[in-house]
């Protein structure tokens, strides 16, 4: 083991971890660094049997057994052990699931791969509620969804919260960060998808309608938590779909909405 122990908050060592609860901050800096924060012993686990790499682990010492056996696996890669105080001082919040690491981010998937093997994928537009990216990513590995693409302005699925969320399910489903959007709505038809995105409009098929199709490949697109899907993506999808509601209720939460979906629609 490469232990390292920590005296002060104001360690250099420890920048990655350095003001966690800043989400704005977080959100830049993460992606601009080639690297995100894995959080809890179990989602660490996850992440590096998923082949991802840690670049260091932070930990309090009484973690120190629960992880040896990963620990010993990475031998050059530095832990950065604290007592409980100087880890809050450092992160802005108390560690009680263990352990953090940071990791090297993953390489981006090639889109055209990822397309022509995939049956079901979901389109997450604009949503920016990290919960809801790790919920969706939760159910999208359970009722198999084979992929899932991102809009650009879309929350950060490597995000501390998605993961957390998702309970490691971002590194389970294959995900691809999209550059032209509703653009690349062409490049899902040119692949063979059905295009259906969940909105509320006269002309929408009921969910039960859409899964008796029984499209051979279904690109669910599911929209921001507040304003929905962009009027170009409605315009540009092959169909609208909604879920029958009782008791007066107009909508689902977009992550419950989604399960749903999944659901319905699994191949």
């Amino acid at each position: 083991m490469n232990l390292q122990y920590l005296e002060s908050a104001d360690d250099p060592r420890v920048y990655d971890y350095t003001s966690l609860t800043d989400t704005s901050l977080r959100k830049r800096r993460e992606p601009e660094e080639g690297m995100y924060i894995a959080e809890s012993s179990k989602v660490l686990r996850r992440a590096v049997d998923a082949g991802h790499r840690p670049r260091s682990f932070f930990l309090a010492e009484k973690w120190l057994p629960d992880l040896a056996d990963i620990l010993a696996r990475f031998p050059d890669v530095p832990a950065y052990v604290g007592t409980p105080e100087v880890l809050e001082q450092i992160t802005g919040f108390h560690l009680h699931r263990g352990a953090l690491a940071a990791m090297e981010r993953p390489a981006p998937l090639d889109l055209p791969g990822l397309l022509g093997t995939a049956r079901r994928i979901a389109v997450l537009e604009d949503i920016v509620d990290h919960t809801n990216i790790g919920a969706i990513f939760r159910s999208a590995a359970a009722l198999q969804v084979d992929a899932v693409l991102v809009t650009p302005r879309c929350a950060d699925p490597l995000y501390r919260r998605a993961i957390r969320v998702s309970m490691g399910a971002v590194f389970q489903v294959p995900w691809v960060r999209l550059t032209d959007w509703p653009g690349q709505l062409e490049q899902l038809r040119e692949a063979g998808f059905v295009t259906a995105a969940l909105a509320l409009r006269e002309d929408s098929l009921t969910l039960d309608e859409l899964s008796a199709r029984r499209d051979e490949r279904l690109a669910l697109v599911l929209g921001t938590e507040g304003d929905g899907l962009a009027e170009a993506t409605l315009a540009g999808v092959d169909l609208a779909v909604r879920i029958p509601m009782s008791g007066g209720v107009d909508s689902l939460n977009v992550a419950a909405a989604s399960a749903v979906a999944f659901w319905e629609c699994r191949p």
